[in-house]
């Protein structure tokens, strides 16, 4: 399925802002994730394997906030880093 990077993580993609992975869970795509791109998860998923706070996961444009949200593979999954600064 289709997965969306946000250009702050897309160091870990070779650059790229769309890839593909596979999964039947938020959570097994991002471990297939982070297979093929090492260290992804990690900035995605905390120690508590909760997704990060200030991470926002769309399936679909529709938030999920759990691992175990279900998915298709016709499903498109985007990723979206919070910003902050002042």
């Amino acid at each position: 399925m289709k997965v969306y990077v946000p250009s702050p993580l897309a160091s870990y993609t070779q650059e790229a802002t769309t890839v593909e992975a596979t999964g039947s869970t938020v959570g097994e795509l991002l471990d297939d994730l982070d297979r093929r791109y090492p260290g992804i998860r990690f900035r995605i998923v905390s120690e508590q394997d909760r997704i990060r706070r200030h991470i926002r996961i769309f399936v679909n444009l529709e938030e999920v906030r759990s691992l175990t949200a279900p998915l298709r593979p016709a499903d498109e999954l985007m990723i979206v880093g919070a910003l902050s600064g002042g």
